[in-house]
């Protein structure tokens, strides 16, 4: 929720279950108690998809994308940790 009341926009969480980095970015999101939604693309086609057209037609993941618009694809940790700082 922002201040105001309103519901702001989810971090979307593109993965795969065998993904290391993914793991990487979750524990990361967890550990700062950031909410996010996560999609398995191994589960779903349509995600498949927009990954692919967010990286240049590879499925790289965790591929995330942030209530402002910025997409992420296989960040470092601290690259991580400060973009999630600055939404605060």
């Amino acid at each position: 929720m922002t201040d105001n009341g309103e519901a702001s926009a989810p971090i979307v969480m593109y993965t795969t279950a065998w993904c290391v980095d993914c793991w990487r970015a979750k524990q990361v999101m967890d550990s700062m108690q950031v909410e996010y939604t996560e999609i398995d693309i191994a589960e779903d086609p349509d995600a498949v998809e927009l990954v692919m057209q967010l990286n240049r037609g590879n499925r790289s993941v965790p591929t995330i994308i942030f209530p402002d618009g910025t997409v992420m694809t296989e960040p470092r940790t601290t690259a991580l940790v400060e973009k999630l700082a600055s939404l605060v």
